[in-house]
C-alpha cells in the first residue's frame, strides 16, 4: 500500500524514492550489534548514513500490500461516541507571521466537561485530510476511553496541491507560518474549552511529523511531548528537492550540529518524544528515525557531542514485530525509538482500508497516548516560545 510520495512533492519526478529497507537493515547490523546508548551521536549518524547509502545503491521498489477491508466502520473509528466539529480558524497576523485560515476538525469525547482535559494535536501527511487521518489512526476511540480531546488541523489544497505541510521551509510564508497557525489554533481552543495547557501534545505522520518537529523546536512551551511517525530528520532540508533527498537518505550533516545550529545560543526547555518508524519504509528511509532520536537526545539535554550523558538510563526491548529503545532520566522516559519490522510508509496498527495506514505492527495510537500521558509541561517554560519563534526565522 506504499504510495510513492515523489509524485506528491514534485508531480513530475518519478521513482526518486526507491530504497530497499531490508538491505538497509542488513547494512546496519554492525550498528545494531552495539547498543545505541554506547555510541556517540556522530558515530550513530556516520554509520547509519553509510548503511543508507549502500541500501540506496542496491534499491528496488517493493510492491505494496493490498488494502484490507476495514474492521471498524469509518464513522465509528473517526467520530466514536463523542462530538465531531468542523471549523476554520483564522490565525491573525503577528510580528513575523501573516494571517491565514486553517481548517480543522475537533473531537470531544462524550460525557465529560472539557475544562482540564488534555488535548492531542494530530498532523496528517501528504494526500491526507482530517477525516482520513481520524479514520485511519482511530485516535478518537482512545479519546473516548481515556478522556482527552483531539484536534486535526488540515492543510489547505490552496497552500499545497497535495495537502503537504511545508516542514522543510521555515519561512513565514510556508512552514513557519503553518506552525504559527497551529499554535494560534491551540491557544484559541484552550481559551474556549479550558483544555489543560500543561497537557497539550502533538503527533504527526510523514510531513506532519516534520511539522511536529518544527513545533517542538520553535514552540516548546505549547507541548508536553511529541510523537513523530515516519518523519524526516530535522534541520537540513530547505526546499522540495532537498526535502526529497533527506527523506531518501537522511541528513548529510551531523544531526547534533543541525540542532545546535538551529538553537544557536538560545536555551530550550526540552521536548519528550516518541519516534516510530517502519523498517520497510521505501518513502522515508529508516535512517531518519535514528537521526531524529539523536537530535531529540540533544534537544532534551541527554546527550552532548561526546555521547549520552551520565545519569541517562537506556533500555532496549524486543517485542513481537518491533524493537523499542527507551532513554530515561530520573525514572521517566524522555526519548523512545520504536522500529517496526515489515512496516512500510504507514501508520502502525491502523486501519489498512485507509491509505497510509497499516494493520502491520503495534497500535501506534495506543503507544503514543501511553507515552504522552506520562508528561506535563511546566508553565514556566512559556518564556522560551516567543524568543525561539522570532529569532529562529
Amino acid at each position: 500500500m506504499t504510495k510513492n510520495l515523489t509524485k506528491l512533492w514534485t508531480g513530475g519526478m518519478r521513482r526518486l524514492l526507491a530504497i530497499q529497507s531490508r538491505a538497509a537493515r542488513d547494512a546496519l547490523k554492525g550498528v545494531d550489534s552495539t547498543p545505541v546508548h554506547a555510541l556517540r551521536p556522530q558515530a550513530i549518524w556516520r554509520a547509519a548514513q553509510a548503511a543508507a547509502e549502500q541500501a540506496a545503491r542496491q534499491s528496488t521498489q517493493a510492491p505494496g500490500a493490498p488494502a484490507r477491508e476495514s474492521r471498524v466502520g469509518p464513522r465509528a473509528a473517526a467520530w466514536a461516541a463523542g462530538e465531531w466539529r468542523r471549523a476554520e480558524h483564522l490565525a491573525s497576523a503577528r510580528a513575523h507571521h501573516a494571517a491565514r485560515a486553517l481548517p480543522y476538525g475537533l473531537y470531544l469525547p462524550a460525557g465529560g466537561a472539557t475544562a482540564g482535559m488534555p488535548l492531542v494535536v494530530m498532523l496528517h501527511g501528504c494526500k491526507q485530510s482530517m477525516d482520513s487521518f481520524a479514520e485511519g489512526t482511530r485516535m478518537n476511540l482512545l479519546a473516548d476511553r481515556h478522556g482527552f480531546a483531539v484536534v486535526y488541523p488540515e492543510q489547505s489544497e490552496r497552500a499545497h496541491p497535495h495537502q503537504c505541510w511545508h516542514w522543510y521551509d521555515a519561512r513565514d510564508a510556508a512552514g513557519g507560518g503553518e506552525a504559527a497557525a497551529v499554535v494560534s489554533l491551540i491557544d484559541a481552543l484552550v481559551a474556549e474549552h479550558g483544555f489543560d495547557r500543561s497537557r497539550v501534545y502533538a503527533a504527526g505522520l510523514s510531513a506532519g511529523a516534520g511539522l511536529a518537529m518544527l513545533l517542538a523546536v520553535r514552540w516548546p512551551s505549547r507541548f508536553a511531548a511529541v510523537a513523530l511517525h515516519s518523519g524526516p530528520a530535522f534541520g537540513e532540508a530547505r526546499s522540495g528537492v532537498s526535502a526529497l533527498d533527506v527523506m531518501r537518505r537522511g541528513v548529510h550533516r551531523d544531526p547534533v550540529a543541525l540542532v545546535d545550529g538551529e538553537l544557536g545560543e538560545r536555551a530550550h526547555p526540552g521536548m519528550p518524544a516518541i519516534v516510530l518508524q517502519g523498517d520497510a519504509d521505501a518513502v522515508v528511509a529508516p535512517l531518519n528515525a535514528e537521526q531524529l532520536a539523536v537530535q531529540l537526545l540533544r534537544l532534551n539535554g541527554l546527550a552532548d557531542v561526546r555521547g549520552v550523558r551520565q545519569g541517562v538510563v537506556s533500555h532496549e526491548i524486543f517485542k513481537d514485530g518491533y524493537r523499542e529503545q527507551d532513554y530515561e532520566l530520573d525514572g521517566a522516559s524522555v526519548v523512545r525509538l520504536c522500529r517496526v519490522a515489515e512496516l512500510d510508509h504507514a501508520w502502525s496498527g491502523g486501519d489498512e482500508a485507509v491509505p497510509f495506514h497499516s494493520s502491520t505492527g503495534p497500535d501506534a495510537s495506543a503507544m503514543i497516548w501511553d507515552f504522552f500521558r506520562g508528561h506535563r509541561r511546566d508553565a514556566a517554560d512559556e518564556i522560551y516560545d516567543d524568543e525561539l519563534a522570532q529569532d529562529a526565522r
